[in-house]
């Protein structure tokens, strides 16, 4: 509408269309605020997210930590196992000699 058409209407008719803009205005108030909220809301779901990721990595490293204990502990298991191993059979193969001579001996006598 021009100024021109403006300046023609009614005093009524100025009111009417204040009001209708009013109430157009305070319904964009309430969009932006909806919008607004809603921009916040994924903001905090983006920094979430980053958040998350950071824990999945974090968490990734632990796994892999523990992991690789894991295998430090079985190694260290397995080498204690055979060095118990030949241990046990250095001194099986003492005793059986022992026995062999204490046999020998006996047989002799």
């Amino acid at each position: 509408m021009t100024a021109k058409e403006l300046k023609n209407l009614r005093r009524s008719d100025l009111m009417e269309i204040l009001l209708e803009l009013s109430k157009e205005n305070e319904q964009l108030k309430e969009q932006l605020k909806e919008a607004e909220k809603k921009l916040q809301d994924r903001q905090i779901l983006i920094e979430e997210s980053g958040s998350l990721a950071e824990a999945a990595l974090k968490l990734n490293k632990i796994f892999e930590d523990a992991q690789a204990a894991c295998e430090q502990y079985e190694h260290n298991v397995r080498l204690r196992c055979e060095q118990l191993e030949s241990e046990t059979g250095k001194k099986c193969e003492k005793i059986l000699s022992q026995l062999e001579k204490s046999a020998k001996k006996q047989i002799r006598k």
